[in-house]
């Protein structure tokens, strides 16, 4: 009996198969690290653990969908599948969602983002004004029958005496 010899191209796509078969959709945590956004707008980078790494991406679509930054150095957990590369003979996982692994994706993108306020000089005591100790004018944005404008035009007009409120 003589032996099949396998081409690159066929043994790749065997395990191709085998890899994508046999894990289509699985939940994976690591830490992010070579973290890089090409021009093509996908996110690429190694998720990895003590032990092991292996390459990831999100794709353009499903990274505008997420709520946080990625950065090098945080830990995920996400929902991905596995894929093989094949021009390289590579395999990868393909993520639809990660979030970032023990701390809350909304609090992940409020440190950043105030982070990057600070940054811009929102923070700076040289921005900040005094307050009037009875400002002339307040604005309130709410829904016109909400009971946030009523509570506060009952305290004012308990307060001052004479005091104009437009409600448009």
């Amino acid at each position: 009996m003589e032996a099949h010899i396998y081409s690159v191209t066929e043994l790749t796509s065997e395990i191709k198969r085998l890899i994508e078969d046999k894990y289509p959709f699985i939940w994976i945590y690591g830490e992010i690290s070579n973290l890089k956004i090409p021009y093509s707008g996908h996110l690429y980078f190694t998720l990895k653990d003590e032990s092991a790494r292996i390459n990831a991406i999100i794709f353009k679509g499903q990274l505008k969908k997420l709520k946080f930054n990625p950065e090098n150095g945080i830990s995920v957990i996400g929902f991905g599948r596995l894929g093989l590369y094949e021009s390289r003979g590579t395999y990868q996982i393909i993520f639809e969602y990660i979030e970032p692994k023990g701390i809350g994706s909304l609090q992940i993108a409020y440190e950043q983002l105030k982070i990057k306020l600070s940054a811009q000089g929102f923070f700076s005591i040289s921005h900040k004004k005094e307050l009037p100790f009875l400002p002339k004018n307040i604005f309130i944005i709410t829904s016109p029958s909400g009971s946030v404008l009523y509570d506060i035009l009952n305290i004012i007009n308990s307060v001052v005496i004479n005091t104009n409120v437009c409600t448009t």
